[in-house]
C-alpha cells in the first residue's frame, strides 16, 4: 500500500515559497511544489496566472465567509478539491475545459459529508 505514496517524486513535497502581490500588498505563502503545480493548472484552464488565480480566490473568499483566515490552508484543500473532483468525474480531467464553464452546483450537489459547507436554506451541500 505505501509504495503507492512513498514513490513520489521528492521534489513535488519540497515547500517552495512564493511572493505575491495581492491588491497592492505583498504577501508570502509557502506551498508543497505539488500544490503549486495544481495550482497553475486551475489557473491555466480559465487564461490565469497563478497570482492572478490566487487574488481571485482570495477575493471571493472574503466575499462569500468575510474574512480569509488561513489562506495557505485554504491554497492546499483547493488543490486538494480539485483533483478529488476531477477523480470524482465532477470536474473533466480534460484542461481546455474552463472551470468558469462548469455548473457550479451540479458540479458541488451529493458531495461526501465534510467536502463542503451547506447553504443556509439548502438541502445540499453546494460550499
Amino acid at each position: 500500500m505505501c509504495e503507492i505514496f512513498i514513490s513520489a517524486d521528492p521534489e513535488s513535497y519540497e515547500s517552495r515559497t512564493r511572493s505575491v502581490r495581492l491588491h497592492g500588498v505583498i504577501t508570502s505563502i509557502r506551498l508543497e511544489n505539488l500544490h503549486w503545480e495544481v495550482l497553475a493548472e486551475i489557473g491555466q484552464r480559465d487564461g490565469m496566472s497563478v497570482t492572478q488565480l490566487l487574488e481571485r480566490l482570495h477575493d471571493e473568499l472574503v466575499a462569500a465567509r468575510g474574512e480569509v483566515g488561513n489562506f495557505a490552508s485554504f491554497l492546499r484543500v483547493s488543490a486538494l478539491r480539485y483533483m478529488a473532483l476531477q477523480a470524482h468525474q465532477r470536474i473533466p480531467t480534460d484542461v481546455n475545459v474552463p472551470i468558469r464553464s462548469l455548473d457550479a452546483r451540479k458540479v458541488l450537489e451529493h458531495l461526501p459529508a465534510g467536502w463542503a459547507t451547506p447553504r443556509v436554506g439548502s438541502e445540499s451541500a453546494l460550499g
